[in-house]
Formats: structure tokens, sequence, C-alpha cells
């Protein structure tokens, strides 16, 4: 162990960790959870650290020498290595100054060995005096939450593209299939099979939009704000090219908010992000549980659709498949309400100048953009992109049905419709049977009135018929 020294006093630190007082500190406060900070919100701090070294050895503040140390330390954290050496918990006090002290000590001290010096000799490279410098957890954190969740929804849009494409491709392979169409699990009126794909198609894309559009909010960064969005301590030069610098690092179009002390104080957009998040998981939650319900059986539930089987469904039940995909999907879903109520409640409870809670909102945020990111992935490729339909299946059911008795509404009015519906249902009989026996339309009138296929598009259907 090397003994680390600060305004509490001495405090013990691993001989061979990067990390410094602060860090142990805090891995030993902060016992909560067990799960660690979110990898993309270490490296988009270390990026911040690089552009910040780089503007403070071009304005005088830093040597060369120091500046390139830090800048090679911050680039290896970015490549993933010192994983290890990050072992505060994601859910902490501090407002996130633990996790911004954490990337400081590990910077500063792998700096130190660049240099030839040895770790814990903050004499070369400081953690603060250096690798803070002109910087406050308060702009930093905030500007790399923000960094690591566009990175992130990133590929979360690309795989509900390739979601929306899968629910394409089914749309029109069962363009021909039809189908009853169910309102509140009774029976309604037919519909295509390719037509309910479309519908998750729809939906999926405009999640697409949604995810796609509020990057704009994200994009705007208060770093340079300092402690509360003011810049105090912060060289105007700097405040301008480090933000110039570090979109040039993160290769994204961020901006200087105009209110820096808004961007500091307030977190809504994040409840926008999530929010978003969980309109997205509301309808993957719909897809998954319809797919349940039109697979169900396969001989005495809905049975209209296969899904890929994927594992054995039982220790008991010989042959039984479960619907394992859109289980875990509707899991995956669950997970990122409940997530959204945890954001939700961190941004509101932020007071006056800063969020103490951005910790708990950045460890929900960011994991719940990659849950679904994976969750889409498998809907897409392990369920959509392999499911097949019962077309004699579907098309019996419907022949069973009473859904082709809406269609007589316009011509025999609802109450007699309904008397209708009420007796072939009482008499095991089809609607087109009672029609006939009560000698209420002509066969050929009836049967182009009451075609099923006809009825799955807009109009009064015997007029389409002429």
């Amino acid at each position: 162990m090397r003994i680390e020294r600060d305004l509490l006093g001495e405090y013990p630190v691993p001989r061979d960790a990067y990390y410094g007082i602060h860090t142990a500190r805090a891995r030993d406060n902060f016992r909560l959870t067990g799960a660690p900070v979110h990898p993309r919100l270490i490296a988009a701090i270390a990026l911040i650290k690089k552009a910040a070294a780089a503007i403070n050895a071009e304005l005088g503040y830093l040597s060369r020498d120091i500046a390139a140390a830090i800048s090679t330390a911050a680039d290896e954290i970015r490549a993933g290595k010192w994983a290890e050496q990050f072992p505060v918990d994601a859910l902490q006090g501090g407002a996130g100054t633990s996790t911004n002290m954490n990337v400081n000590e590990v910077i500063a001290n792998r700096a130190i060995e660049l240099l030839g010096g040895e770790r814990g000799d903050y004499r070369l490279v400081h953690p603060v005096n250096h690798v803070n410098m002109h910087q406050s957890t308060n702009d930093v954190y905030p500007t790399a939450l923000r960094i690591a969740a566009i990175e992130l929804l990133q590929p979360l849009s690309a795989n509900c593209a390739r979601l929306q494409a899968a629910l394409q491709e089914k749309e029109a392979e069962f363009a021909d299939v039809i189908k009853v169409g169910r309102t509140q699990l009774q029976d309604a009126v037919p519909i295509m099979l390719g037509q309910e794909f479309s519908a998750y198609a729809q939906a999926i894309a405009r999640d697409r939009w949604r995810l796609y559009k509020v990057e704009e909010r994200l994009r705007q960064i208060n770093l340079g704000g300092t402690a509360v969005g003011t810049g105090l301590n912060a060289d105007q030069k700097y405040i301008y090219m480090v933000n110039d610098r570090v979109r040039e690092y993160a290769r994204l179009g961020l901006a200087r908010a105009e209110n820096m002390i808004d961007i500091t104080q307030n977190a809504d957009v994040f409840v926008e992000v999530s929010g978003l998040l969980k309109a997205l998981a509301v309808n993957l939650t719909k897809i998954a549980n319809d797919l349940r319900l039109m697979s169900s059986g396969p001989r005495a539930g809905f049975g209209e659709i296969r899904l890929p089987e994927m594992q054995a469904g039982s220790s008991i039940m010989p042959g039984k498949v479960n619907p394992v995909i859109p289980e875990a999907v509707n899991q995956a879903a669950y997970h990122i309400m409940a997530s959204d109520m945890a954001v939700t409640l961190a941004a509101q409870a932020g007071q006056l100048e800063l969020n103490a809670f951005l910790p708990l909102l950045a460890h929900h945020l960011l994991h719940g953009i990659e849950t679904l990111t994976r969750a889409a992935e498998l809907l897409a490729e392990r369920c959509i992109s392999g499911i097949s339909a019962n077309r004699e299946h579907c098309l019996a059911l419907l022949n069973e049905s009473l859904a082709v008795a809406a269609a007589l509404t316009p011509y025999l009015g609802y109450d007699l419709a309904s008397e209708v519906a009420h007796a072939a249902s009482e008499q095991g009989r089809s609607v087109t049977d009672v029609v006939l026996a009560k000698e209420l339309l002509p066969e050929v009138r009836l049967r182009a009135i009451t075609n099923p296929v006809a009825m799955t598009r807009p109009g009064i259907h015997e007029h389409k018929q002429s």
C-alpha cells in the first residue's frame, strides 16, 4: 500500500493502483450496487481531459510534456485500458465528483509513469492542478453524459432501422394472409396479417425519428461553465477553444450552450431522452405481446403464426417450446419503464445550481439505451425474421368467426345486423347462412358485401366489387 493525503488526513491506496485517495475513499464509501460507472461515461470524461490539456498547453497553462502525457493516458482509457482502475460504484454521492476525480487520478498517475515518475508523486502531474485545470465536475460530468448518450443512441437507432426493415419484410410476405382482426381480444373485422406487421413497422419508424431528433438537445453542453455555469476560474479563450476541441475529438455536432447555468442546473433533456426510450419500450412490449398471442397454442391457442423455435420450453412437458425471445424483450422493456421513473426522480431532485443525483440518472439512462439496443436486435434477428404464417388456420378461424357481420350494417342497419350476429353465435352457424335463411339479402349481393378481403380496405365493400 501507499499512503496518500488529503484535507481529511491519510488513507491507504494499493501501491500498484493508478487511482488515488479520492477514489479509494469513494470506493469504500459507496458500496451499494456493485455495478461500476458506465464505461462510455468514463471514456467521455477522458476525452474531455484530453481536450482540456491540449487547450491549456496551447494557452501556456500546461507544459507540452505534461499535456502530451495526459493526452496519451486519456487515449488509453478511451481505448478500454485500465478498466479495473475505476472501482467506484455507479451510485455515489457528490454529483459525480468521485467519478471525475477517479478519472483525474488515473490519468495523473499514468501520466506520471509516462514521464518517468512513480505513481502517487503528484509533484509531476497533479489530478486537480493539471488534469482538472479550468474544469469542475459540474461542467465535465454533464458534458460527458451527453457525449456518452449520443454515442449510445446511434447504434440504438441503427438497430431500430433493422427491426423496422424486418417487420416490413414480413408485411410484404404476409400481404395476402387474411385473418380475424380483434379488438379487446374479441373477434372484430377481417384484417391482413401483413397489415398488422405494417403497423408494427410504422411504430418503430416513429421511435427511430424521435430518437434521432432528440440528439439535437443533447448537443448543447456546458463545458467551461465550471462550478455553476458562470465560468469562474476558466480563461475565456479556454471556454471557447475547449468546446471546439471536444467537438473535434468526439466527432459529434456539439455546441457550447448559450446559457451554461441552465445546462448545469437542469436535467430535463435526460428525462426527455428517457421518455423516448420508454416509448420505444412500450412499442416493443406491444409487438412482443401480440406475437405471443398470435403464436399461442400451437393447437389450443390462436396458432396464427409460428415463431422460430429457439430452445426447449419445459423440464416436464415434452415437446413444449416457449416464445422466449418476446418474453425476454418484454422483460427488457419493463426494466426500461422502471428506469424511466428513476431518471425522472433524479432529475426533479436537483436543487438550485446543481443536481446531486446525476450518477443515478446516468446509470439508468446509459444502461437503458444499451439494453434497448440489444432488445431491438434480438427481436429482429431471433424472432421477426423467422416468423411464418399458418395461412390455412388463419382462414379457418376467420370463416368460423362473426367478423363479416360488420359489413352488413350499411345495408341492414346496426340493430338487424346485431340480431344476425347474435343468431349466428347462438345457433353455431355462419353469418351468411343466417342472412340467407332470413332472406335479408340476395346471395350474390351478400357474397360481395361480406367478401373478407374487400373488408380489409376502406369503403363500402359491395361498391368496390362493381
